[in-house]
């Protein structure tokens, strides 16, 4: 019988295009230059470590790799077991990807995990014989009982949470109760992973991305975690381990200026953001982090926030008409926004704002609504983008009945280039029209005067800003002064 020490997992982000960043909510290359932590397949290989087993983790747009780099990297690990990580846009490359490795290493057993796995588990094993299993849902203990059975030659099929290519499934998982006991994902980047490699235009750089809880209360119709992977039941880390990690990230990581916490909703539960905040202080903890929050936030939370290092506030402000915020669920109100931004400023927080057009009922008055609250709010930076619907949620199945999904060729998702692709319309507005809106709307927000003053007078005032601001306007600006391309989406 082999020993788990001697059984090895090969966790992959495989390659596609340069810079293709897989793991964020709507996978692209992007124009801000954002390239996200492959953090869940991470999370998986530090359970699996855990569990005994032998792990390397391969992040291939991240370093460049092109299938042949990969494959002789894996076969001189030799693993036993292949995660592969996949995305609605690259599923079909993803799909090759599995067949070359099986070539390559045939007695390997390839599974294959993600939101498009979890959404459309039989039709994406039917896209190769070479991929054995699809994990669905959560899948870090997944994973680590299937090299368990693998390992000590037990039946896979009472692993919970597997899809088979016989049609077969062993059923959903339940999702993880105490995520306390997952190990810090960072441990997983400090051995496999350069720091250098992943931005975030909301972040100093370089900066290191964890998640303090797993699931989201809101039912937002077309966030993609809460409806395949994670469910809309909030799991939180506890606040000393929280802190823990971040004080490992801080003397483990040289050079390390901010974390990113990629929760869904890191302010969902008010008191524990203040719990943190507070313990960072006690603790001493010194270093700048960022977080996604919604746009009713209070300013005393803010406040505590900001004391303990709050440097900046990813929210979704979607729309300025209220009645597409409640079309697709939102449960924000677009008369408390402006109290929202006034409390931000007070407290001293920067906000990204991020809005989308294309909603279910949208027109162009509502469009022209959505402009004018972000002019009005001003945050300090924003991204205009068509709603991008992803399989397993309702948006993907609204669009779809209506027959407002413009494809169904999943790589039709991106543009060649690799940029998101508008995949939707409405009943009023094309697919180019709402792409047209969003270029014109970023330009005439960016390109204010107004708006330049402040960013030189940042920049001038904290200096801190100006690597940040200079690695995101490298690659944004072209995107920026040039002229509409109908079908590019304009999510940053």
């Amino acid at each position: 019988m082999k020993k788990e020490k001697d059984f090895k997992i090969t966790f992959l982000n495989p390659p596609y295009i340069k810079k293709f960043s897989r793991p964020q909510r709507s996978p692209a290359v992007t124009k801000s230059g954002t390239l996200y932590y492959p953090m869940w397949l991470a999370y998986a290989a530090a359970a699996a470590e855990k569990a005994g087993f032998s792990i390397d983790l391969i992040d291939a747009p991240a370093d460049g790799l092109d299938i042949a780099s990969v494959t002789e990297r894996i076969k001189a690990f030799n693993p036993s077991l292949i995660v592969i990580d996949t995305s609605t846009p690259s599923i079909y490359n993803d799909a090759g990807v599995a067949a070359a490795l099986k070539t390559a290493l045939p007695r390997a057993f390839i599974a294959i995990v993600g939101t498009h796995v979890t959404a459309l588990p039989e039709e994406c094993l039917r896209l190769s014989q070479s991929i054995d299993a699809a994990a669905v849902g959560e899948y870090d203990y997944t994973i680590a009982e299937l090299a368990a059975a693998l390992c000590n030659n037990t039946p896979i099929g009472d692993v919970t949470g597997l899809y088979f290519k016989d049609g077969a499934n062993s059923g959903a998982r339940p999702p993880i109760a105490d995520i306390d006991d997952l190990p810090f994902v960072s441990r997983v980047y400090k051995r496999f992973l350069r720091k250098e490699n992943y931005f975030n235009p909301n972040a100093l750089f370089p900066m290191v991305t964890i998640t303090t809880s797993r699931g989201c209360p809101h039912e937002c119709i077309f966030c993609v975690y809460p409806q395949t992977l994670m469910g809309h039941k909030l799991r939180l880390r506890s606040v000393d381990n929280v802190l823990d990690e971040i004080e490992y990230i801080i003397s483990a990581f040289d050079g390390v200026k901010a974390v990113f916490f990629e929760d869904d909703t890191f302010t969902a539960n008010r008191r524990r953001c203040v719990e943190i905040s507070e313990g960072m202080l006690k603790r001493k903890i010194n270093i700048s982090w960022t977080a996604n929050a919604r746009a009713s936030l209070d300013y005393d939370t803010m406040r505590a926030m900001k004391r303990a290092g709050c440097r900046s506030l990813c929210v979704g402000f979607e729309s300025g008409s209220q009645e597409m915020l409640d079309n697709i669920k939102k449960k924000t109100v677009v008369e408390g926004m402006g109290k929202f931004m006034e409390d931000a400023r007070r407290a001293g927080i920067l906000i990204h704002g991020c809005f989308m057009v294309g909603l279910p009922g949208e027109t162009r008055e509502t469009m022209a609504m959505t402009l004018a609250l972000a002019k009005r709010l001003n945050p300090d930076t924003v991204q205009f983008y068509p709603m991008m619907i992803y399989p397993g949620t309702e948006a993907y199945d609204w669009y779809s009945e209506r027959g407002l999904l413009t494809t169904k060729d999943f790589s039709k998702w991106l543009t060649p280039g690799g940029l998101h692709n508008t995949v939707i319309k409405t009943e009023e507005l094309s697919s180019e029209e709402l792409v047209r809106f969003c270029d014109d709307a970023r330009r005439e927000f960016y390109l204010r005067p107004a708006y330049l003053f402040y960013k030189l007078r940042q920049v001038a005032l904290h200096p801190e800003e100006l690597k940040r601001t200079a690695k995101s306007a490298r690659t944004f600006m072209k995107y920026l002064l040039k002229g509409s391309d109908v079908q590019k989406e304009t999510n940053d």
